[in-house]
């Protein structure tokens, strides 16, 4: 070897290799990943903690590293026998008899411990526990309130039987429905109203129980498009979009969730969503928007509505009506 050959500078990919190149690519990406993101979210959202990233996402977006991986070094014969180079030398003792003998011992030994680490039964407390009852920061006007969708007034009765004798209904904007009529709802009080309405009657009770059935009609049209990828069609936390989320959406059938609550805290949940939590819940317990930015309050009423329907449930009763109730 002459002078000038020994002076040759020696680039990158000469001296790394595509093996190397692969493994600290992959490395980087780990990294970026598993302690950049939280560290970049936790300067966007301004929180005292970071926001971690779920163990899905780490295997999806490795497994597309490697897939890219796998399609660039196999692109040529050139790149792959660069990439094979380094394990063949390896196998074959090239690098120390010690090398060969500690490498083939520790890989199959790390893929054992991950594999047992992972399968293993685990007994420990729980790390974190979901915030779901009214919690510090809990406005106590909401403790009270209960659903006006529910409970319409006499102006709300009276301006909905105008509305059915005029055929001039209307229906929320996401409906995509023009001001009718409702006799396309099948349900009974909504069919029994409009045939005593036909005869000349007009009775508010009646018409209060279609007025409902037809804000429930609208209600499951806005939980269909708000909250069913989430909590599911069964509202049981089982929506296409629920495995993706470090804690599952609560199951409102279950009689631990919304039954136990006020009608006003599930409101203000809706309304304030993940962010509304305080500083001790952390940052995965609800993964919700914020829904009083797109939706108005009589929509989120009606949602609200619709999701104890569907559960099958009743809200608790605020301690103090109650009281006035047993009285």
């Amino acid at each position: 070897m002459n002078k000038e050959q020994k002076l040759a500078p020696v680039s990158f990919k000469q001296g790394v290799g595509q093996f190397w190149s692969v493994i600290i690519t992959l490395g980087i990406i780990y990294s970026l990943i598993k302690w950049g993101i939280p560290l970049i979210s936790r300067k966007i959202t301004g929180m005292d903690f970071p926001l971690p990233v779920p163990g899905t996402l780490m295997i999806f977006y490795m497994a597309l590293t490697l897939a890219a991986a796998y399609i660039y070094i196999t692109s040529s014969e050139e790149k792959l026998n660069d990439f094979l180079n380094p394990v063949q030398k390896m196998l074959k003792g090239e690098y120390g008899n010690n090398t060969r003998l500690i490498t083939l011992t520790a890989i199959p030994l790390l893929i054992g411990f991950n594999v047992y680490s992972f399968a293993a039964p685990k007994v420990s407390s729980p790390t974190s526990l979901r915030i779901q009852h009214p919690s510090s920061n809990f406005p106590k006007q909401f403790e009270t309130m209960q659903n006006p969708i529910a409970n319409p007034t006499d102006a709300d009765v009276d301006k909905f039987i105008e509305q059915v004798k005029n055929n001039a209904v209307e229906f929320v904007p996401q409906a995509k429905m023009e001001p009718g009529g409702i006799d396309f709802i099948p349900l009974e009080p909504v069919q029994t109203f409009l045939k005593e309405l036909k005869e000349g009657k007009a009775d508010k009770e009646k018409a209060k129980l279609a007025l409902r059935e037809k804000n429930l009609f609208e209600g499951r049209i806005l939980y269909e498009m708000n909250c069913r990828p989430c909590h599911g069609d069964s509202v049981a936390g089982d929506g296409p979009m629920a495995d993706g989320f470090k804690l599952r959406p609560i199951n409102f059938t279950d009689n631990g969730t919304i039954e136990t609550i006020v009608e006003g805290y599930t409101f203000w949940r809706v309304s304030t969503g993940g962010r509304g939590l305080p500083k001790e819940a952390t940052p995965w317990d609800s993964a919700m928007p914020v829904w009083q930015l797109d939706l108005t309050e009589d929509e989120r009423w009606k949602i609200i509505m619709a999701e104890y329907d569907l559960a099958q449930k009743t809200a608790r009763i605020p301690e103090k009506a109650a009281e006035a109730k047993k009285e």
